[in-house]
């Protein structure tokens, strides 16, 4: 079964409260929120107060995608605000066993994520230290995108790896996702659907949880 993790970014931010809570009514059980820089990618979203002002307002799991060019100096803000898992990018630390621990040592869920031009053989002996594993079918920064077809074998290849070891690593997709192609992703492989522009701009929020449920 497949779940569904709305991107906030593609929420209406000048009705927020009202935005995350129709989220939770719909059934949606995890929340991903896009932090952006400026500088690791060219877009800037938001910090950990309005990871704070959600963590408030929703029980969801708090999914929090750092795309910065030094998220390590961020891991214990975030985690104060409320993320139940902090994901960073392995451009940014191809190396990254010291960063999980410092996740670790803070109690949160450690993610790791590569862009659509990033093979994910990359990271593939790394995955036995995360619970998440992000793999980008657009180029992060700006929400709306066309998905990228070809991030659909790198699936294939990570959830492979992942049940043949036996790993407990989850796969998200993030990028171009909607109910037109949620059952080809969902049956590559992926765990969560990541979807912003779709989700927040649905009429029927609780039937694409449901119906994402269902793949």
């Amino acid at each position: 079964m497949a779940k569904i993790a709305p991107s906030v970014l593609g929420a209406d931010f000048s009705r927020l409260g009202e935005e995350i809570k129709s989220a939770d009514k719909a059934g949606v059980e995890i929340l991903h929120l896009d932090i952006m820089d400026g500088h690791f990618v060219p877009n800037i979203s938001f910090g950990p107060a309005i990871v704070r002002t959600i963590d408030d307002i929703s029980g969801a799991y708090l999914d929090v995608h750092l795309m910065l060019s030094e998220p390590e100096k961020y891991f214990e803000d975030f985690v104060k605000a409320g993320a139940d898992c902090i994901t960073f990018h392995y451009q940014v630390h191809p190396e990254p066993k010291p960063y999980v621990k410092q996740l670790r040592d803070l109690g949160v869920g450690a993610g790791y994520s590569i862009n659509p031009d990033i093979e994910v053989e990359k990271v593939l002996s790394y995955l036995e230290h995360f619970d998440l594993l992000l793999l980008m079918s657009v180029y992060p920064g700006f929400g709306g995108q066309k998905f990228i077809r070809s991030v659909l074998p790198k699936i294939s290849t990570a959830r492979e790896y992942i049940d043949k070891h036996n790993l407990s690593t989850v796969i998200a997709v993030d990028g171009g996702i909607d109910a037109g192609n949620a059952a080809e992703v969902a049956a590559a492989g992926a765990d969560w659907l990541v979807m912003g522009t779709a989700f927040f701009s649905s009429d029927d929020r609780r039937g694409l949880v449901e119906m994402v449920n269902k793949l």
